[in-house]
C-alpha cells in the first residue's frame, strides 16, 4: 500500500437497514393514492388511475427489494427511474419500442408531441376532462417520478414530514385549479395516511426507546390525528363559506364588474345567486355595472359620482315627446352573491326593501355599497321603460350631448378590420337605429358561432382591439366578444355605446308570487351586452351574442300587441300600445339545441396558472431545508465559539445518519464518529481538547485560551469538508439539500439511533 493510500480517510461503513420498511412502503403508496380523488374531478377516471397505482407500488416494491440487498441509495433510485422509463414506454409507446418497452429515438420524439397534445387539452378542455392517451401519460409519467423523489425522501432520507408537504401539495393542486365544495371524506382519508406514514417512520426508531416514550409518541400522535378529523369534520363546516368568482363552485358567488369573464363562465358547478318574478312582458336583464370607458385594451367601470338612495332618490325617467313610458315591478330575492353591486332591471326609478346602507350613481342607475353585499337582499324594483315605436327609434338620432364619460372614443390602435366591417355590414342602412339592427343581426347569423373555448385556443380571449380584429376573422367566442365588437364597431359609426355586466334572467322554477312565475338566476346567467345612446329615448340595449336572450327589436306603431305594465308617460300623441323587446330571454326561452351554450355553462376549464403557481411552490418548498440549513450554519460560524464549533459537527454527523447520543462524551463521540466517517484525526483530537478543556477547566483558568477559538472553528470547518468529501454525490447532494440536523438535536430520542442502523 502506498503513502497516499494508506492516509487517505477511511469510507463510512456500510450500514445496516432499519427495522419497519414493510410497514413504512405499504404506508407510503397508501399515502400517495389517498391525493388522487381530487384529481378525479380534473379529469375522468379511466386507465390512469390503475397506471398510476401499478407503477407506484412496483417502483416502491423494487426500491424495498434492493434495500434488503444493501444496494446504496444512488443505485436504488437508478433502478426505480431505470423502471420508470421502462414502464411508462411500454404502457404508451410500446409500438415504438423495442421489444415494446425499450425506448428509440421514435419515441423519444413522441414525448415532446405528446406533451403539448395535452397541454392544449389542460387549457381548452372542460373540466371533467376525458382521460385522453396524452392526458393519461402525463399523470402516469408524472406520478411516477413523484414517487421515486418521495421513495427516497421517506425510505432513504427518513423525513415523513417533508414527504407530507408534498403530498399535500399534490392533494391541493386540483382543488385550485378547479375550485369546488371541500370533499370532507377526501380530506380525512388524506389526513389519516399521513398520519399512518409518519406514525410508521416513527415507530422504526423506537427500538431504544423507553416503552414510556413510546406510549408517549403513540398518544400524541393519536390525539394530532383526532384533533384534525375533528376539525375536519365539525370545525371546517362551521366556518363562514369562501366566495369565489361568479360562475360557481358551489359555494357563494361574487361578482368582478369587468369583462374578464372567460374564467367564471367555464367553471364547473351552476348555482343558485337569486329568484325573481315580474309583471313585466318578458323578464329583464338584471344588471349589475356599466363599462363606459375603452383605451384599447380594457373596458373600464363607469367612475361617477354616487348618492345616499336612501336621501336621494333615484331621477324620473325623461323621453321625448310621444314616446310612452311603462312602469314595471320587479322583486328580486338574493340567495348567494356577495356582491357589493345590485343586481337591478333598467331603468330603475324606486327600490324598496333594501336593508344596509346603498348608494346611487345617477348617471348610470346602478347600486352600491361600500360596508355590505347583495347577499340575502329581498326588494321590489320600479323601473320605468321607453317604448318607442319602430317609427319612432328610426326617427332618433344615435347621439348623447352629456361629456360626462368618453362614449365615442375609438382607440388609434384600432385595427382596420373593425371600420370596414362596420361600413360593410350597415352598407344599405339608412338610419342609426337599422344599421344597429343590421350588426346585430349580422353577429346573430350563420357566419358566427358561440364558443368559450376557441378564444383561448386562439389565443384573443378578453375584449382588446386585438381580440376584436381576431373574433371578427375567427367568428368564434362568447358574450364579451359579441358585445365588445359590437360596441365598437358602434363608436367607427359615430355612435356612443358601452357596455353593461349583469345576469339574463334565467328560467322559471314553475312557482309562482301573486299570479307572476317566479325564475331562478343562477351563475350560469353571468352575461355581458352593448348599449347605444338614442336622443330622447335614452340608452337601448341589443343583444349582439348569439343563441342568448332575444334581440331586440321594435314594433310598428300600426300593430297591435298584448302588453302589460301601467303608461307613466304623458305623450302628446297617443301610439298605439307596442311591445319592445330587449335582450334577456330566460334560459327556457332558448332553442333546446343552445342551453348547454348558455354564457356561463356549468363547465369550467382547467386552469394551468394555478398548477404552475403550486409546482412553483412545491419547488421552493423542496429547496427550503437547505437554505435554512445553510443559514443555521453561518449562524454557527459567526458566533465563533468551542460550542458552536462542536455543533456544527454533530449536526454534520447527524445529516449523514450517525448517532448523536446524550450519554457520549466528547471522546467517546469522537471514536464513533472516526468509526462511521471520514474524518481528519488531527482536527478532530484539537477540537475534542478545546471542547473537554472548555467543559472541565475551573472558572477562570487562564489555560482556557480564547485564541483557541478560530482554530476549533477552523478544525470544524475541517471535519465536515471531510466527512462531506467522502460521501458519493447523491449522498452528499442529500445532506445539503435534506439536512436532518434541522429536525433531529443531538441527545434526542432520534439522536441517540444510527439514522440508517
Amino acid at each position: 500500500m502506498s503513502a497516499s493510500e494508506s492516509r487517505r480517510p477511511p469510507r463510512p461503513a456500510r450500514p445496516g437497514r432499519p427495522r419497519g420498511e414493510v410497514r413504512l412502503t405499504i404506508a407510503l403508496w397508501l399515502a400517495l393514492m389517498a391525493t388522487m380523488p381530487p384529481l378525479l374531478g380534473v379529469v375522468q377516471g379511466g386507465s390512469w388511475l390503475p397506471g398510476v397505482a401499478a407503477l407506484s407500488a412496483a417502483t416502491l416494491a423494487l426500491g424495498f427489494v434492493l434495500r434488503r440487498r444493501q444496494v446504496p441509495a444512488v443505485g436504488v433510485t437508478l433502478a426505480e427511474l431505470g423502471l420508470w422509463v421502462f414502464a411508462v414506454t411500454a404502457l404508451f409507446f410500446a409500438g415504438s419500442a423495442f421489444l415494446g418497452f425499450i425506448p428509440t429515438g421514435a419515441v423519444l420524439a413522441a414525448v415532446p408531441d405528446t406533451i403539448e397534445t395535452a397541454s392544449r387539452e389542460i387549457l381548452v378542455g372542460i373540466a371533467p376532462i376525458a382521460a385522453t392517451p396524452a392526458l393519461a401519460f402525463v399523470i402516469v409519467a408524472s406520478v411516477g417520478l413523484l414517487i421515486v423523489a418521495l421513495d427516497h425522501v421517506v425510505l432513504t432520507a427518513r423525513m415523513p414530514l417533508l414527504a407530507a408537504c408534498a403530498l399535500v401539495m399534490v392533494w391541493l393542486i386540483p382543488s385550485i385549479a378547479v375550485p369546488s365544495g371541500i370533499d370532507v371524506i377526501a380530506f380525512v382519508v388524506l389526513a389519516i395516511a399521513l398520519l399512518y406514514l409518519i406514525r410508521a417512520e416513527t415507530r422504526t426508531r423506537e427500538a431504544q426507546s423507553s416503552p414510556s416514550r413510546s406510549a408517549g409518541v403513540t398518544a400524541v400522535a393519536t390525539a394530532i390525528g383526532a384533533v384534525a378529523i375533528v376539525g375536519a369534520l365539525v370545525v371546517a363546516p362551521a366556518l363562514p363559506e369562501p366566495t369565489v368568482a361568479a360562475g360557481g363552485t358551489g359555494l357563494t358567488a361574487r361578482i368582478d364588474p369587468s369583462l374578464d369573464l372567460g374564467n367564471d363562465l367555464r367553471r364547473r358547478d351552476d348555482i343558485t345567486v337569486l329568484t325573481m318574478h315580474s309583471d313585466a312582458p318578458i323578464l329583464p336583464n338584471l344588471r349589475v355595472a356599466t363599462l363606459s370607458v375603452f383605451d384599447g385594451d380594457v373596458w373600464r367601470t363607469d367612475r361617477m359620482r354616487s348618492q345616499p338612495l336612501a336621501d336621494q332618490p333615484l331621477e324620473p325617467v325623461v323621453a321625448a315627446d310621444g314616446v310612452r313610458i311603462v312602469e314595471y315591478r320587479t322583486t328580486v330575492k338574493v340567495a348567494q352573491l356577495a356582491s357589493a353591486y345590485l343586481p337591478i332591471p333598467y331603468p330603475a326609478v324606486e327600490i324598496d326593501g333594501l336593508t344596509g346602507d346603498w348608494r346611487s350613481v345617477p348617471y348610470s342607475r346602478t347600486i352600491l355599497t361600500a360596508n355590505g353585499t347583495a347577499q340575502g337582499q329581498d326588494y321590489e324594483v320600479v323601473s320605468h321603460v321607453p317604448r318607442p315605436t319602430l317609427e319612432q327609434i328610426r326617427a332618433s338620432r344615435a347621439t348623447v350631448q352629456e361629456d360626462r364619460a368618453d362614449l365615442y372614443s375609438v382607440p388609434d390602435n384600432t385595427p382596420t378590420i373593425v371600420r370596414e366591417r362596420a361600413a360593410e355590414v350597415t352598407a344599405e342602412a339608412t338610419t342609426d337605429y337599422d344599421k344597429l339592427i343590421a350588426l346585430q343581426s349580422w353577429f346573430r347569423g350563420p357566419e358566427f358561432t358561440y364558443s368559450l373555448t376557441a378564444p383561448v385556443e386562439d389565443g384573443f380571449d378578453d375584449a382588446g382591439v386585438v381580440a376584436v380584429a381576431s373574433f371578427l376573422q375567427q367568428k368564434e367566442g362568447y358574450c364579451i366578444h359579441f358585445a365588445g365588437a359590437f360596441a365598437l364597431m358602434a363608436r367607427t359609426l359615430d355612435m356612443p355605446s358601452r357596455i353593461v355586466v349583469g345576469f339574463l334572467p334565467g328560467g322559471y322554477t314553475g312557482d309562482s308570487v301573486d299570479g307572476q312565475r317566479v325564475a331562478q338566476v343562477t351563475t350560469g346567467q353571468l352575461h355581458a351586452w352593448p348599449e347605444v345612446y338614442f336622443e330622447g329615448i335614452g340608452w337601448v340595449a341589443f343583444e349582439p351574442t348569439k343563441s342568448l336572450g332575444t334581440a331586440t327589436s321594435f314594433a310598428s306603431g300600426s300593430s297591435t300587441v298584448d302588453d302589460s305594465g301601467r303608461d307613466v308617460s304623458t305623450p302628446t300623441a297617443t301610439p298605439t300600445p307596442t311591445t319592445s323587446a330587449t335582450p334577456g330571454a330566460g334560459r327556457s326561452d332558448l332553442p333546446e339545441d343552445t342551453l348547454g351554450q348558455a354564457s356561463g355553462t356549468g363547465s369550467s376549464a382547467f386552469d394551468a396558472r394555478p398548477l404552475l403557481t403550486m409546482l412553483t411552490i412545491v419547488l421552493l418548498l423542496a429547496l427550503a431545508p437547505g437554505i435554512v440549513g445553510g443559514l443555521r450554519r453561518l449562524l454557527l460560524r459567526r458566533r465563533g465559539t468551542i460550542g458552536a464549533a462542536w455543533r456544527l459537527v454533530q449536526d454534520t454527523a447527524i445529516d449523514l445518519g450517525i448517532a448523536v447520543p446524550a450519554s457520549d462524551s466528547p471522546r467517546a463521540f469522537a471514536a464513533r464518529l472516526s468509526a462511521q466517517a471520514a474524518v481528519e484525526p488531527a482536527a478532530l483530537s484539537r477540537l475534542v481538547a478545546a471542547v473537554e478543556r472548555a467543559n472541565f477547566a475551573p472558572p477562570g483558568d487562564a489555560s482556557v485560551d480564547a485564541a483557541r477559538t478560530p482554530q476549533a472553528m477552523a478544525d470544524a470547518e475541517a471535519l465536515r469538508r471531510a466527512m462531506l468529501a467522502a460521501l458519493g454525490p447523491a449522498d452528499r447532494a442529500r445532506a445539503l439539500a435534506l439536512p436532518r440536523s434541522l429536525l433531529i438535536r443531538p441527545g434526542t430520542s432520534t439522536g441517540d439511533r444510527d439514522a440508517m442502523a
